[in-house]
């Protein structure tokens, strides 16, 4: 005899075949199947009911649609209502019995039972068409007078729902809507309901539901229930803009609210509708609207401070990036907890953080701030690595890349995990990006940002390594960003900018540059990319070099490492332009030991340059074999320049001297706005579709052709289908990698010290820089043990005057009168102590952007929040695009709330007939208007239009008025005369009278001169 299994009993079998659990469900899927094709409804109900709860284990049920729709059918509840659940489930709105559930959907809706009601209620938003809708609308919008208010509250959600397909439905439901939402003896669940469709609605029309204000406010005010109050407040927020005079309205009750409730989600919801609504930066009652953004920041204070939940601080965070466009002082007094925020565990809430803090920096927190950011981007760079060449080097085995893991494994049990190199990239932009805010207008110690950014070049991560395919771009430009390179761009950017930092830039550069060659050994390769802007400064200002000849040579060495073509180019360049400042110099004598030295010096340079001469990069093999022609051809000039004697006297060749020095020296470069590229207008002539060769089609298919011998060993191959290296400059000591400990952090919010985020060599160079220069000063005390530099005149003075060891006794007294002092002195005009000046502080001058005529400002893009007005249009044009509910929702914002005059119904088929109808008529109508356009000027042209199309309107001339005999004046009436006096006068002295009137013609656009006309002819005498 056969057993039915229930839906416990198969729950609890699934749990009994653990490991075994997939056959188990295919067993049951077959009962389910035999079961389903009963004519029982209780088995098939129960069969129904299985195969729901398996299709949440991903199995389709969508071949049952049939036997759900007799479920449905059935008359008994409990049944009926698997069916619906099962419909619920597995109907989709393309599924083909759907249509034969109409009338039972419609009878149901008629029933007589609020149960039964409530089915077909809650099953349509998950099955509804637009044809389904327009059959089932007339059946339902009786249901908003039913009298149990659960089915109203149902049956306004789902007509929501049906307006989403079917916006009509809107048109109808409305009033209706309206009437249940002013009545005031409503259940409170209706009255939520409709709230939240009227919430959903008001974003994409929010003037239709002014009028509502009223009605709305009240009950913000007087219902206690939180979730309406977010969906009013969220409201409400759409409603201000619109009506500026509700800000004032609003501001009591949502003070009220903040203030009293203990409710997170409220209190974040009113903050967040009081920052949308443009409350905070509206122009009605300024007093309440500082008080309540005062309010805001300090509640949000507390919901960041809160430790236990991570969430409430994000979305502390998030308000806080809202507020600081229009508030940024009141953000900017909570610095502590935000930087706070910047060491938390979740990325998420660092990220926030960050967008928050790039916001509020001003130059009172900017070194606070990027401190901060320093020290944890130091306290992560411990993982950094150095890349080797592409394939194995001959001693690699297995085993010693095991060892290399082993060895590589972290040594401390509470060391904190790595942060992802996405974040630290991340991390160093806005680092880059604050401190170059306002053209530098931020910075008040340049020196101390070249630190920053040397630092920066040894913790920025690595770049990614790319697949075979796609490592480099036909170009030779890198696909993927590499931060070092834009850190290296902003060092070169202060070096052009601010011309009394270049010494100092140049500097940094020769310590980066040193440092990438001594921590690049033999076998390994270079692909930092900030060396391609190091060595472009190196080059650029050579003159500025500490020791131009180690620079060469370290150039030299790093030549053959160097893995980026852009960067090898540069280097080359940087190259020349050191040995042409090192052997330029037309005043040092060409003597024997100069020649030897400039000949093995131009030897070396063309030994390492001869082997980029085919380098598969053109640019890169372009600049080898002109600079080793060049260096050929100079060297075989000082190779037969005799050198100087006791005697005689010889000049250097003038290759070294003149030639080659003149190749890289002239105009200034300065930097260009980025928007001065698009006003350089177009040299005439230029077609860029023209092909350069007009046979380049064959000269590519004989190429083709032409078989080419290929080596084992080919750069081209190597080059364009190995995987790129990579590499490191990490600074930290091995020794230190080994460590068992790591230094806590900190958790002052106040600034950290210099020692947390720079590296030995640069704390010793900036204590060495500070020494020095407060040597002299008095109100500094020096440190007993510091180091002997050399004498300064006041030290000269004091030790010559008290020699080297000063005793207190040896000090001489003065006796003091005050008689004989007081003698000597007018006291009738006592003189003021002057002040002793201190040495003025060396001003800073950044240089601006060049540009041409309106190419936009020269200075870079202040900071954007995210909640800026266009972001915020952005985000709303997305959001009509697609709901939560996954329907396309854009025709509800065409749709009017008012009675139809025609009474048809919506039709969209039709309305899409329509606008195309529409969209083919305007061009019609435009085309019709150039038609008429272009034969209106051809008519005024024929007539007598000037070429600039300015008509010329000729006043009529006055017929000539009779003079009386023997009056000497002519008696002109009803016709204004304007006269030039010095033309007026000229005719008195001659003695004669105008005989007509001159008219002159005004023409607005051109320079035309005034045309009189004088008939003379009709002037006879009387």
């Amino acid at each position: 005899m056969y057993v039915t299994q229930s839906l416990y009993d198969l729950i609890r079998g699934l749990r009994n075949h653990k490991g075994n659990e997939k056959e188990y469900m295919q067993n049951c899927l077959k009962e389910c199947r035999a079961e389903i094709r009963s004519q029982d409804l209780d088995l098939k109900a129960t069969a129904l009911l299985k195969l729901i709860y398996l299709e949440m284990f991903g199995h389709d049920m969508s071949w049952a649609s049939f036997n759900v729709l007799e479920v449905m059918a059935s008359p008994k509840y409990h049944q009926k209502r698997v069916g619906y659940l099962g419909a619920i489930q597995s109907f989709r709105p393309d599924t083909e019995v759907l249509m034969l559930a109409t009338n039972l959907l419609k009878k149901d809706l008629t029933a007589a039972s609020t149960t039964t009601i409530a089915l077909p209620i809650v099953t349509l938003p998950h099955v509804i068409t637009p044809s389904l809708a327009l059959s089932v609308l007339p059946d339902l919008l009786p249901r908003l007078a039913h009298t149990h208010p659960a089915i109203r509250k149902k049956t306004i959600v789902t007509l929501y729902r049906l307006a989403l397909v079917y916006p009509e439905t809107l048109r109808a439901a409305w009033p209706r809507i309206r009437d249940r939402l002013m009545d005031k003896a409503e259940d409170p669940s209706v009255t939520a309901a409709i709230v939240n469709v009227i919430c959903e609605l008001g974003w994409r029309r929010p003037h239709d539901f002014l009028p509502l204000a009223p009605r709305l406010f009240e009950l913000l005010v007087d219902s206690g229930n939180n979730w309406m109050a977010i969906k009013l407040i969220k409201l409400f927020a759409t409603l201000t803009p619109l009506e500026p005079r509700l800000v004032r309205k609003l501001l009591p009750p949502l003070t009220e609210i903040i203030q009293t409730t203990p409710a997170m989600s409220l209190l974040y919801e009113c903050i967040n509708g009081i920052i949308q609504g443009g409350i905070l930066g509206s122009g009605e009652d300024a007093d309440g609207r500082e008080e309540i953004a005062s309010l805001c920041v300090n509640k949000l204070r507390g919901m960041v401070m809160i430790d236990g939940d991570p969430n409430l601080k994000y979305v502390a965070l998030l308000a806080f990036n809202k507020i600081v466009v229009t508030h940024p002082w009141l953000v900017a007094q909570q610095e502590d907890v935000i930087m706070e925020c910047i060491d938390s565990a979740d990325i998420s809430i660092r990220i926030k953080a960050l967008d928050l803090v790039q916001g509020m920096v001003s130059s009172d927190n900017l070194v606070s701030i990027v401190s901060r950011l320093m020290r944890q981007l130091k306290l992560s760079s411990g993982d950094r690595r150095t890349a080797t060449l592409p394939g194995p080097s001959p001693g690699d085995s297995d085993d010693d890349d095991l060892e290399r893991t082993i060895d590589s494994a972290p040594k401390s049990t509470n060391q904190a995990p790595p942060l992802p190199d996405d974040y630290k990239i991340d991390v160093i932009s806005r680092i880059l990006n604050m401190c170059c805010q306002n053209n530098y207008g931020y910075l008040a110690d340049f020196e101390w940002y070249i630190d920053i950014l040397t630092q920066l070049v040894r913790t920025a991560p690595l770049p990614r390594p790319v697949s075979d395919t796609d490592s480099l771009s036909p170009s030779g430009r890198s696909t993927d960003g590499d931060i070092s390179e834009k850190i290296g761009n902003e060092l070169r950017n202060i070096t052009v900018k601010v011309q009394a930092l270049r010494p100092a830039c140049v500097r940094a550069a020769e310590t980066i540059l040193s440092q990438l060659n001594s921590e690049a050994p033999i076998g390994r390769r270079v692909v930092v990319g900030a060396l391609k802007p190091v060595a472009w400064i190196i080059g650029e200002f050579s003159s500025e070099l500490s020791s131009p000849d180690d620079i060469l040579g370290a150039l030299l060495q790093l030549i053959p490492k160097t893995y980026s073509p852009e960067s090898l180019a540069a280097c080359l360049q940087a190259a020349m332009k050191v040995f042409s400042f090192v052997v330029g110099d037309q005043l040092t004598p060409w003597t024997p030991e100069r020649k030897s030295k400039v000949s093995l010096l131009m030897a070396r340079i063309i030994h390492s340059f001869e082997a980029l001469v085919l380098h598969p990069n053109l640019e890169v093999q372009e600049r080898a074999v002109e600079f080793t022609e060049l260096l050929k051809l100079t060297a075989e000039a000082a190779s037969t320049q005799e050198p100087s004697t006791e005697s005689v006297l010889q000049d250097p060749p003038l290759l070294l001297t003149q030639a080659m020095p003149s190749l890289f020296t002239g105009w200034e470069l300065n930097s260009v706005a980025p928007a001065a590229q698009k006003n350089v207008p177009l040299p005439q002539g230029l077609d860029l579709d023209e092909p350069i060769n007009p046979n380049l089609n064959s000269l590519l298919a004989s190429a083709e052709s032409i078989s080419i011998p290929v080596d084992e060993a080919d750069d081209f191959e190597s080059y364009y289908y190995q995987r790129p290296p990579a590499t490191s400059i990490a600074s930290e000591p091995a020794i230190n990698r080994l460590a068992d400990g790591r230094d806590d952090v900190a958790n002052s919010y106040q600034q950290p010290t210099e020692e947390t985020y720079l590296d030995a060599d640069i704390l010793a160079k900036r204590r060495a820089e500070r020494l020095e220069k407060n040597r002299d000063d008095p109100f500094y005390i020096q440190e007993s043990s510091s180091l002997q530099r050399s004498s300064t005149p006041i030290h000269n003075i004091l030790k010559n005057s008290n020699g080297p060891d000063l005793d207190v006794d040896s000090i001489p007294i003065m006796e003091l009168d005050l008689d004989k002092i007081g003698a000597g002195v007018d006291k009738s005009a006592p003189r003021a102590s002057k002040p002793i000046p201190r040495a003025p502080r060396q001003k800073i001058v950044v240089a601006a952007d060049e540009n041409l005529r309106n190419s936009g400002t020269s200075t870079p893009r202040n900071y954007d929040s995210e909640n800026s007005s266009d972001a915020v249009a952005k985000a709303r044009g997305k959001k009509l695009k697609q709901s939560l509910l996954g329907v396309d929702s854009t025709s509800i914002g065409a749709l009017n709330l008012e009675d139809d005059p025609s009474g048809r119904g919506y039709d969209p088929e039709a309305q899409q007939r329509e606008e195309a109808e529409m969209a083919q008529a305007m061009k019609e109508v435009e085309r019709l208007r150039l038609e008429m356009q272009r034969a209106n000027e051809r008519i005024q042209v024929a007539q007598g239009v000037d070429a600039a199309g300015t008509v010329v309107k000729k006043k009529k001339i006055p017929k000539k008025q009779k003079v009386a005999e023997g009056d000497g004046e002519s008696d002109i009436t009803g016709v204004k005369v304007k006269k030039k006096k010095k033309k007026a006068a000229a005719l008195d002295e001659a003695g004669g009278t105008p005989a007509d009137v001159a008219v002159k013609t005004k023409v607005k656009k051109k320079k035309a001169r005034p045309v009189e006309v004088v008939e003379a002819q009709e002037a006879g005498p009387s």
